[in-house]
């Protein structure tokens, strides 16, 4: 029997099925069901080892590149250079592992260690068994707090209320009955006969039976559905992207100049070594533990804003965001439900206050009332009585907890602010009867003893207690309830559900009536109106600007109702006047195109399920944006590993979510994205800074060694020098540039629809600094060259060397002045540029460095010519960088 229709059976029907009976199962018959259906368990992914993860940091194209030319650098007999690329990327793999390795156990450590247990029937007995014991055909016995074991079929309930917010993202919780539903179709979250794995009761009790569990639950499916989903970091694509351009551009350089070379004359050897050499120079030996370390910082910084970040990547990839696409429930608000207005006796009155504190006014046309007034006290009495829940301040955790339903939560809450406590009614008017909610009468009633006979609380859907109500309360009297009245408060009841509160009728009646039946709900006297909504969290609407002023934009996926999602959206910023609301039934009927156009306007997407926020993201990849995704419930876990960052909420949040994305928040603070975005957009600029001065030098030794072959010069440069100038020149200055301190404005610069890390600026950048670095080598080893040779390959090592020097500080910035940063802002490149010009200095006075970089010394003459012409790349930037300014000013006039 498939799992989708069990629904439309009878109790009956599913107990002959799986041969249980309401006496629960036998001893025998449960080994019969596990041999059968198998346990109650998900496939859990076993944690990545130490050693996986190590090698898992080898999983770049540009690593196999590094790794091919250590081999290169070992074949023609340099094993001390091959050495250093060996130990580089070693250590790379190091720093990578130490930070997952970091995020793994974090996230084991945020798992529930407490087991869940379930109690079931057996053999006529109640047993608490642990829940992956749970087989099907097992009677289920519900109480309140339970957390659902598996799928089942509800037999009976009692006021039976059930949380469905983590599967369904239905933020109000379900009424939960045991009358048969028809329609096969029916979306899961208006099953209202069935309970589902993972979910909680809120009130109420009653018994079920099981009819799927472990992986055949809709969990289950979730779980299998998020294995075969496919998703790709950004920064890896770029890099992949990066790999491909680099291997090219090195065959076909090093092909040409050594093609080129021995048709000048020079042996197979030296041209050989020399383009060995060259690629090693073209290759960024130095990107990967650069890109590690750059990473590795920006999730330490995240670390501190109680951001876990599962994998290195995320974080600059999340900075690249296009579109944040954040779930209602838990993300954007506190799924904390508060009464704001209340409309009574011909007037609409504000409630302040946020969430669970019963602390607030209540105001009328802008003043405080005092708790005097008839008819807002009688609408408060009205609410502590009708009422089930109970509100309490939690000591140890030092928040407001709630037992029961989260809407009579808000009521009982609205009571207390008007100085009603139902403990304190109770006591002069205990309770008589109740008749719970139900989906078929829609209200829940109340009667308790007054000084003149016995009173019904009312409290309901709003048509159907008008419809139920003859007269309504005027002053201390009531009149007929006339049509003009009917249709005043039907206005009412627009206007505030048009603010997405979600509305309750208030009634009551004095009755003689000893007890209370369903019968004698009728002939009531209307009281008022009560709405209610559930509570923006407190950094939003500051996140979602700050997100806007990024060029981000913010869309909410929500599981609510049109207008109540619009409304919320508004609120907090989404959602603007001309924006569309797209809901499930809407994109059930597009094709991916109108899907794909639709998405430009649209800013909330309502009423809508799994399948279509899968939809939703993948729409938006389509169109080549890059998306990150915010969820906390076993519902969000396919979209958040499908779109290009999931982030998930670590208090709030089930395992299955967590598990899904790439960064889990660990305080639940919306406001941690936009940082996030911030740091990654951080991340991102310095990356591309550091592959500016890697590509911008690389660039000019490749030029250098061009020109000079076709000029019919001798190389300028020798290999072991090459080698020297990617090691341990560039080697020091990229990393220290990839700890360059973040730019202020990061995030109102525009975002790029095509994000690159080689862009059409940088590349211009990238010849206008290496043309001179060439230029200048070149020029300045020409006076040498027919000379001491080792005094000329001294002269252009060296000359390469400090225009790297200077370089480096070129790119600190895309548009500022050098001159005017505080050089101290990034101490580690004062550090480091000390330590290459230490370094140099040795490789040409020192013995040992002078045998195999075949070097000698230089007089100071010599040196006060190389610093002047190789300060030209510093002096040649600067103004391509004042031009670049006064372009951009004309552009703002």
């Amino acid at each position: 029997m498939a799992n989708s229709i069990w629904h439309t059976k009878s109790v009956d029907e599913i107990i002959k099925y799986y041969e249980s009976s309401m006496l629960g199962l036998s001893a025998k018959q449960i080994e019969k069901q596990k041999q059968k259906y198998g346990t109650n368990t998900l496939p859990q992914k076993k944690p990545d080892s130490l050693w996986l993860i190590f090698l898992r940091q080898f999983q770049s194209s540009l690593i196999y590149i590094l790794v091919a030319a250590g081999i290169l650098i070992l074949f023609i007999g340099d094993e001390t250079d091959a050495a250093i690329i060996f130990v580089l990327l070693a250590f790379n793999a190091i720093v990578g592992t130490i930070q997952e390795g970091k995020a793994r156990d974090t996230l084991a450590s945020l798992k529930k260690l407490v087991e869940t247990k379930a109690t079931v029937l057996r053999d006529s007995v109640e047993e608490i068994i642990p829940d992956t014991e749970v087989v099907v055909g097992d009677i289920l016995v519900l109480h309140e707090g339970d957390k659902i074991p598996a799928d089942a079929r509800v037999i009976n309930t009692h006021n039976l209320i059930v949380d469905e917010a983590s599967l369904t993202g239905e933020s109000h919780p379900v009424y939960k009955m045991p009358e048969i539903l028809d329609n096969e179709k029916l979306p899961t979250a208006e099953q209202k006969n069935m309970l589902f794995k993972g979910t909680n009761i809120v009130s109420g009790s009653g018994l079920a039976i099981v009819v799927a569990i472990g992986v055949n639950t809709i969990i289950g499916d979730i779980s299998l559905e998020i294995s075969t989903i496919e998703s790709e970091d950004p920064i890896k694509r770029e890099i992949r992207k990066l790999s491909k351009v680099i291997i090219y551009i090195t065959i076909g350089i090093c092909t040409f100049l050594f093609v080129a070379g021995l048709i000048s004359g020079k042996s197979v050897v030296e041209m050989f070594t020399t383009v060995v050499s060259l690629s090693v120079s073209i290759i960024p030996e130095g990107l990967p533990i650069v890109l590690t370390l750059v990473l590795a910082t920006g999730v330490w910084r995240m670390s501190k804003k109680n951001a876990l970040v599962k994998k290195l990547q995320a974080v600059e990839s999340l900075g690249q965001a296009q579109i944040i696409a954040v779930d209602k429930t838990g993300t954007i608000t506190k799924n904390e439900l508060t009464v704001r207005e209340f409309y009574t006796d011909g007037n609409l009155y504000e409630v302040t206050g946020d969430g669970y504190e019963p602390k607030g006014q209540i105001l009328l046309n802008g003043t405080a009332i005092d708790t005097t007034h008839t008819a807002p006290n009688l609408m408060a009495r009205i609410s502590a009585l009708c009422n089930s829940a109970h509100v309490a301040f939690s000591e140890e955790k030092k928040i407001w907890q709630v037992a029961g339903d989260p809407t009579e939560a808000a009521l009982i809450v609205f009571a207390e602010k008007l100085g009603q406590t139902k403990s304190k009614i109770e006591t002069d008017s205990p309770v008589v009867g109740e008749l719970p909610f139900s989906y078929q009468t829609k209200f829940h009633a109340t009667m308790h003893k007054s000084k003149h006979g016995n009173d019904l609380e009312i409290l309901g859907a709003p048509e159907v207690l008008m419809h139920l109500s003859t007269s309504i309360l005027a002053g201390d009297k009531s009149r007929h309830m006339a049509k003009n009245i009917v249709a005043e408060l039907e206005e009412v009841i627009a206007r505030m559900s048009s603010k997405g509160l979600r509305v309750i009728g208030v009634a009551t009646k004095n009755s003689k009536e000893s007890e209370l039946t369903q019968d004698h709900v009728k002939d009531l006297t209307f009281v008022g109106l009560i709405g209610m909504k559930d509570v923006l969290r407190p950094e939003v609407k500051e996140s979602l600007e700050r997100a806007h002023e990024a060029g981000i934009k913010v869309v909410m996926i929500t599981g609510d109702h049109k207008l109540t999602g619009q409304a919320l959206a508004q609120e907090a910023g989404i959602y603007k006047p001309g924006d569309m609301v797209l809901t499930g039934e809407e994109i059930n009927g597009m094709g991916d195109a109108t899907l794909s156009s639709a998405l430009d306007k649209t800013t909330v997407f309502a009423r809508v399920t799994p399948a279509h926020k899968l939809r939703i993201i993948r729409a938006y990849k389509a169109r080549g944006e890059i998306i990150a995704m915010t969820g906390d419930g076993v519902n969000d876990a396919p979209p958040l590993v499908a779109a290009d960052l999931g982030v998930a909420m670590g208090k709030i949040g089930t395992e299955v979510a967590k598990e899904a994305a790439d960064i889990v928040l660990l305080d639940d603070n919306f406001g941690s994205i936009v940082s996030a975005v911030e740091e990654g957009r951080n991340i991102y600029k310095t990356i591309k800074k550091v592959i500016l001065f890697l590509f911008s030098t690389s660039l000019g030794e490749v030029l250098t060694i061009t020109i000079s072959i076709f000029l019919g010069f001798p190389l300028p440069v020798l290999a072991s020098q090459i080698i020297w100038l990617n090691f341990v020149t560039d080697g020091f200055l990229d990393v220290s540039l990839g700890m360059e301190p973040k730019e202020p404005g990061l995030l109102h610069e525009p975002i790029q629809k095509q994000n690159s890390f080689v862009d059409w600026l940088m590349a211009k950048r990238m010849v206008v600094m290496a043309l001179p670095m060439a230029i200048g080598t070149l020029w300045l080893f020409s006076k040498y060259m027919h000379g001491d040779q080792t005094k000329s390959w001294t002269i252009a090592l060296t000359v390469l060397a400090v225009y790297q020097w200077f370089n480096a500080w070129n790119c600190r910035s895309e548009k500022e002045s050098l001159f005017s940063m505080s050089p101290f802002r990034n101490k580690y490149l004062v550090a480091a540029t000390m330590v290459v010009i230490g370094l140099h200095l040795l490789a040409v006075y020192h013995p040992f460095f002078q045998g195999f970089l075949r070097t000698t010394a230089l007089n100071l003459n010599e040196w006060i010519i190389i610093v002047v012409l190789a300060s030209s790349v510093l002096w040649i930037e600067e103004i391509r960088k004042l031009l670049s300014r006064i372009r951009a000013k004309k552009v703002a006039i």
